[in-house]
């Protein structure tokens, strides 16, 4: 996947999440779950897009 696909999806998720604390009305506990949520979806999909997972995979414990 290209440097700048990446970078986009990020600045897209980085403005709506910003967007949704800003202007939607919801309480401080929600907003927190919401934002932990949102950054490990983005953690995942980033690992996932960079191969971590398939040497992840290989490991035997």
């Amino acid at each position: 996947m290209p440097l700048l696909t990446v970078l986009l999806v990020l600045i897209f998720a980085g403005v709506v999440l910003w967007l949704i604390n800003r202007f939607i009305p919801m309480e401080r506990t929600i907003k927190s779950i919401l934002n932990v949520v949102v950054v490990i979806v983005v953690l995942v999909w980033l690992l996932k897009e960079f191969g971590v997972f398939q040497y992840l995979k290989d490991i035997h414990i």
